[in-house]
């Protein structure tokens, strides 16, 4: 896989935990590994996980600092360029909200999405005018022309679902709360649900809902999170490893350790096993748009 799908954000990652396993293993603290390289400790933490693109001569000092053998320094300085490519949406870099470019890398990259979502449809399938009612009434105060590229952005993202080439797997479990909401009105809310049953038909694509009669379910424990899963190489290794995206009122975080995945992979299985089929969804989301 290479930047040039994916913008950045995986060569970051992968060169990001490349730095972090060598200061490991040269038994360096982020404060140690700072002072000796004269950065601020939040610097370390941004390299290693993968936020920012990095020169060529800061992974040589790094690697020069962890004691790391020239070959693999070479390998790591390579890497270093490929964090200076540019994905589409760097383009509208100044209204993508600040480290969310990451996530836009990595939901470019996955092979397979898998959301739970308890109030809003997941941005990947709204409509621009459910898009427009969430982000304007998210940024009050913001300039129009802002929010029409905030919402170009939504919508540029949404391509992936449909391109010609390795479209993911997009497994969506909602609410049933998130039909019932009338966001931007009932015309608005009307052509959301009737996309989500389009979009339903895709061969790509799953919408299931979690009815209210379902009544305590795992969804409910954890909240809304989306998890991505990624191509595997050659030799059945996952290019990067799985990540779990939530995101809250004022930051978002990252979730890739094992039991963390463990915990999620648990969750997104009950979820979809209290979810109505295929047949039961379609009819559920017809049956509320007659009744807006």
């Amino acid at each position: 896989m290479s930047g040039a799908t994916t913008g950045s954000t995986v060569p970051r990652r992968q060169l990001g935990r490349h730095l972090r396993d060598l200061r490991n293993a040269s038994r360096l603290t982020v404060r140690a590994a700072a002072k000796q390289l004269e950065w601020s400790e939040p610097k370390i933490w941004r390299i290693e996980t993968g936020q920012v693109s990095l020169r060529s001569l800061d992974v040589e000092a790094m690697c020069r600092t962890y004691g790391a053998d020239p070959e693999l320094t070479k390998g790591l300085m390579g890497l270093a360029k490929e964090t200076k490519n540019r994905g589409w949406w760097h383009a509208y870099g100044d209204v993508i909200p600040e480290g969310f470019d990451l996530y836009i890398g990595l939901e470019e990259a996955a092979e397979r999405l898998s959301w739970y979502s308890s109030e809003l449809v997941p941005g990947l399938l709204q409509t621009p005018d459910y898009a427009e009612t969430l982000i304007r009434n998210d940024n009050p105060g913001v300039p129009d022309e802002e929010i029409a590229r905030r919402v170009e952005v939504r919508i540029a993202r949404q391509a992936l679902v449909t391109r010609v080439t390795a479209a993911p797997t997009v497994e969506v479990a909602l609410n049933e709360a998130v039909l019932r909401r009338p966001v931007g009105g009932t015309k608005v809310m009307g052509s959301q649900l009737e996309r989500l049953v389009e979009l339903n038909e895709l061969d790509n694509v799953a919408v299931r809902v979690v009815p209210f009669r379902a009544g305590l379910h795992a969804g409910i424990m954890s909240g809304p999170f989306v998890k991505m899963r990624f191509p595997t190489n050659g030799d059945g290794r996952d290019t990067e490893p799985p990540t779990v995206y939530v995101e809250g009122f004022t930051g978002a975080l990252y979730l890739d350790k094992p039991h963390e995945i463990d915990r999620y992979d648990a969750a997104f299985e009950a979820i979809w096993g209290s979810a109505l089929n295929h047949e039961a969804t379609q009819g559920l989301l017809l049956q509320a748009t007659r009744e807006l």
